[in-house]
């Protein structure tokens, strides 16, 4: 494992995080089902801006642990997200779905001013960084299915579950 990429553990199996120099998050990923070696790379290529100091994460490891528990919904770790601007729009919006909701990706486009843009917000959806905290778990197929996640759909219906209970 890169000496910069932290493991978590959580009910849904091995977390791993990266965090700046600064305690920002930058990544946050399912050990054992996301394929983000793309995205891993370019951490990677700009390792020397992030830290192996854990204090950086303490505060996620707090929050993670009370989202599983169900007494927290929303989250204030600090967050460097790294993509085009229209990604980091997409992430922002994400980040504007109420804990316990769920919309499509075409509302999301909808959202962000363009209906027609739903495939490329799927896109940026499945490029986020840090799962969880950027919820792209709440967003669903027009027709209320579940759809593409890293994690894997079971993961999904598992955090959709949890936010539905809580």
């Amino acid at each position: 494992m890169k000496p910069w990429l932290h493991p978590l553990e959580s009910p849904l199996g091995t977390l791993l995080a990266a965090a700046n120099h600064e305690g920002a998050l930058v990544y946050l990923g399912f050990a054992d089902h996301e394929p983000r070696q793309a995205l891993l790379r370019s951490l990677e290529a700009t390792q020397e801006t992030l830290t192996r100091d854990s204090s950086a994460l303490d505060l996620l490891r707090d929050q993670l642990d009370a989202y599983f528990r169900g007494s927290r919904q929303r989250f204030d770790v600090p967050l460097e997200l790294r993509g085009t601007p229209f990604r980091r729009r997409v992430w922002e919006e994400l980040q504007r779905i109420p804990f316990g909701a769920a919309l499509s990706y075409g509302e999301l486009a909808k959202r962000l001013g363009d209906s027609k843009l739903s495939r490329a917000v799927g896109a940026a959806n499945g490029a986020n960084p840090v799962s969880i905290l950027v919820p792209c778990h709440r967003v669903i197929g027009r027709d209320g299915s579940l759809t593409g996640f890293g994690g894997g759909l079971a993961v999904k219906e598992r955090l959709l579950a949890l936010e539905r209970m809580s």
